[in-house]
């Protein structure tokens, strides 16, 4: 099989839910580690395969596939089973449902707190803070009683979720609150061949 040219910044959680699954898949890919601040998303070579300028992007053969949810979706249904995206239609609507909650809620809350504090992204940090504590707080209560997100087992919704969730403090967002949360984050990291992002260190201070 031909390794998947990946490309990726191992800062971001949008790459990071990407890799989680081709490890857990055991799909081999190849790296290609992009500058941001060198303008990397700006070459015309990097635009001709995602005009939106966006990493992760993944080269399958002939297939360019972009935006780290659509990748999961491909990515389970070439190379998973139906345990990852179950194809009844309840169950591909419970992933569904927190796919749309990673690129919104999550996106907006705590995701972006995340960029003000270690990234310097020009946002109101305070609104993304309280965003992020929203969500969480109808996380704890989704999320109790049950395993993981969308189905007894670990699921792409599940990946989908878990790192800027596991990586809230870093935007000033405390998981302290959240015990339920922490014992779902802790269930997905010891889930076989999980890999951590690295953590960053936030720049601004303020109270979450």
């Amino acid at each position: 099989m031909t390794p998947i040219r990946f490309y990726r910044d191992i800062l971001s959680g949008h790459c990071h839910r990407v890799e989680l699954l081709m490890l857990m898949l055991g799909v081999p890919y190849d790296p290609v580690d992009v500058d941001i601040a060198a303008g990397d998303l700006r070459r015309p070579e990097f635009i001709a395969l995602n005009r939106f300028s966006q990493v992760p992007v993944i080269v399958d053969e002939e297939n360019v596939i972009a935006d780290s949810n659509a990748i999961l979706v491909y990515l389970a249904k070439r190379y998973g089973n139906k345990r990852w995206l179950p194809e009844d239609p309840v169950g591909a609507a419970q992933v569904q449902r927190w796919l749309s909650a990673a690129a919104g809620p999550i996106a907006y809350g705590v995701a972006r707190a995340r960029l003000v504090s270690v990234f310097g992204l020009a946002h109101d940090a305070q609104v993304a803070i309280a965003t992020g504590h929203q969500f969480l707080r109808v996380l704890e209560e989704e999320i109790a009683g049950q395993p993981f997100l969308a189905a007894p087992h670990a699921t792409i919704a599940d990946l989908a979720c878990y790192t800027y969730v596991a990586h809230a403090p870093e935007g000033l967002v405390s998981l302290d609150l959240y015990p339920e949360v922490r014992a779902w984050l802790a269930r997905v990291e010891q889930l076989p061949h999980f890999l951590p992002m690295p953590r960053s260190v936030p720049k601004r201070a303020a109270a979450a």
